[in-house]
C-alpha cells in the first residue's frame, strides 16, 4: 500500500451517558450514519462482515466519499481511510473509552489530506484558520449526532446542529 500524504491530526471528544458497549452498538452497526450523521444522506454498507468493512457515504450535498475499515477492535474503535472512490483520502481514528458503568467517550480524529501535499510555508495558515475549524465543526456535529441517537432514540434530524458548506 503506497504511502498516503495527511496533514496534522484534528480531534474531537464527546462524553456519553451509556455504557461503552451501548455506544460501540451505535458506531459498528452497518449504516449507522444514516441515524446518526446530521449531514448524511445516504450511508449503505458496501462489504460488513469478518472479512472487512467498506461503505459508501452520501452527503446532504450530493458528495460521495468511500469508507475502507482498515483496523476493526471490536468494543474499542477502528480506523478507516475516507475520500472519493479513486481519489485522495484522509486517515480517521474512532475511539471508545469506558469512563464507568454508564458513561463513556469517542473521540474521532481525522488526519486530513487536504494541503498536505504543500510546503507547510504555503499551507500553515489556511490549514490553522481555515481548514482546522472547519473540520473540527464537523466533527462536533457528528459526534453530537451520535449523542443525540443515544439520548433519544431516534433519528438526528439533518443540518440539525447547523448546515456545513463542504457537505449540507
Amino acid at each position: 500500500m503506497k504511502s498516503i500524504k495527511t496533514n496534522s491530526p484534528i480531534s474531537v471528544k464527546q462524553s456519553f451517558d451509556v455504557s461503552s458497549d451501548a455506544l460501540w452498538e451505535l458506531v459498528s452497526a452497518p449504516g449507522n450514519l444514516n441515524d446518526s450523521h446530521p449531514f448524511c444522506k445516504s450511508n449503505e454498507a458496501i462489504q460488513w462482515d469478518e472479512e472487512g468493512h467498506i461503505d459508501r457515504l452520501v452527503y446532504l450535498n450530493g458528495r460521495t466519499y468511500i469508507r475502507q475499515f482498515l483496523t476493526w477492535d471490536e468494543g474499542e474503535g477502528y480506523t478507516l481511510r475516507i475520500g472519493e472512490e479513486n481519489g485522495l483520502q484522509s486517515f480517521v481514528q474512532w475511539e471508545i473509552d469506558a469512563i464507568s458503568e454508564n458513561k463513556s467517550q469517542l473521540t474521532i480524529t481525522v488526519h486530513p489530506y487536504l494541503l498536505a501535499g504543500y510546503p507547510k510555508v504555503v499551507s500553515f495558515l489556511p490549514y490553522q484558520f481555515w481548514i482546522k475549524p472547519k473540520m473540527r465543526r464537523y466533527l462536533r456535529s457528528v459526534v453530537s449526532g451520535f449523542d443525540y441517537v443515544a439520548r433519544t432514540g431516534k433519528a438526528v434530524p439533518r443540518n440539525h446542529f447547523g448546515r456545513h458548506s463542504w457537505f449540507s
